[in-house]
């Protein structure tokens, strides 16, 4: 399985807003010269990640972003899936697939497929942003400079 840069930019820019958003709203034109990522890009994507409640959006000239919750309630698994969808190795064990095929009852290596699936959706779903704002964070201390995402 491979992450598109959906998914891969979507983790960044949610972990900078969580960094970044304790004076307020985070613009996307802040986020996107500290990840180097194009803004007309961070546009769609956050627009993937408001739509699935995961980010609150302000208008007007001091507006941006903001997490819709708390960092220690927004999994990495919950970004991906809005951003990439199932996370699935294959359509036929994709969970919110009605493509199954035919020889799916017998099918011996569905089984693998399905074991992927559990356990990348497990390794994600057990990871918060505030995790990841925990280890930045450390690393931090740790090093004595700032760590980028």
């Amino acid at each position: 399985m491979k992450l598109s840069t959906r998914g891969r930019y979507g983790i960044k820019a949610m972990l900078d807003l969580a960094l970044n958003s304790q004076e307020g709203q985070v613009s996307l034109k802040s986020i996107a010269e500290r990840q180097d990522i194009s803004e007309n890009y961070l546009e769609q994507l956050f627009a993937m990640l408001r739509k699935n409640g995961l980010v609150k959006s302000v208008r007007g000239a001091q507006g941006g972003y903001m997490l819709a919750t708390s960092p220690d309630n927004i999994t990495v698994g919950s970004v991906l899936r809005s951003l990439e969808g199932s996370l699935a190795p294959v359509e036929c064990v994709s969970e919110d697939s009605t493509n199954v095929c035919d020889r799916a009852n017998a099918c011996v290596t569905r089984l693998v497929w399905k074991k992927i699936r559990d356990r990348v959706n497990e390794v994600v779903d057990s990871i918060t942003l505030q995790d990841l704002v925990n280890e930045v964070k450390k690393m931090n201390e740790d090093n004595g400079y700032m760590y980028y995402i």
